[in-house]
């Protein structure tokens, strides 16, 4: 299979590392969607989600929280309500993209599977080195079981997040619930 392009918004404000790391998580929801066959509408929102969910990820933090909606998010999640916000702003209409790239970093209890497997897709790309081994073979997984696959994916998420003295988000712990 062909990469397909990455092509941000005119408006984004990413750093070379984090538009690589834009690059992979799209390159591996690429892969995934076409491995599972899915339509080409899909495909389409999951690589949309991809290639936009980190859009604002290094703008500076006073105008990422001026575009985003006043939700209840550490600093650094941020970014994922200011894209969404920007995005339907410009006329994109496609609930689940949004709503994927909204709550990218903390997860959702109401999400399809466009924010199921970005969550993953984020978590899981290859650029990653820590725990690179359990990454990939979770990453190749994905495709032929993408519930145990998401299960393994929150786990691993809330674990880290408990080490390093993070409490759980109530839309992490509403997420963590429905699984």
């Amino acid at each position: 299979m062909e990469a397909r392009a990455v092509v941000l918004p005119s408006w984004a404000i990413v750093s070379p590392g984090r538009r690589a790391h834009i690059e992979r998580v799209t390159a591996l929801l690429d892969a995934w969607s076409a491995t599972m066959a899915l339509s080409t509408a899909e495909q389409q929102a999951w690589h949309d989600a991809g290639r936009w969910h980190d859009a604002l990820r290094d703008a500076p933090l006073e105008s990422v929280r001026a575009i985003g909606e006043p939700l209840d998010l550490p600093a650094e999640a941020w970014h994922g309500p200011a894209a969404a916000a920007r995005l339907r702003d410009e006329g994109e209409s496609r609930a689940s993209v949004l709503e994927a790239i909204r709550w990218h970093t903390v997860g959702s209890a109401a999400w399809d599977a466009t924010g199921r497997a970005l969550y993953c897709a984020d978590f899981l790309e290859p650029g990653r080195r820590v725990a690179a081994e359990r990454r990939a073979a979770l990453a190749a997984a994905f495709p032929g079981d993408p519930e145990a696959t998401l299960n393994a994916v929150a786990q691993l998420r809330q674990q880290w997040a408990a080490r390093a003295g993070h409490a759980p988000h109530p839309s992490t712990s509403s997420f963590l619930a429905s699984l």
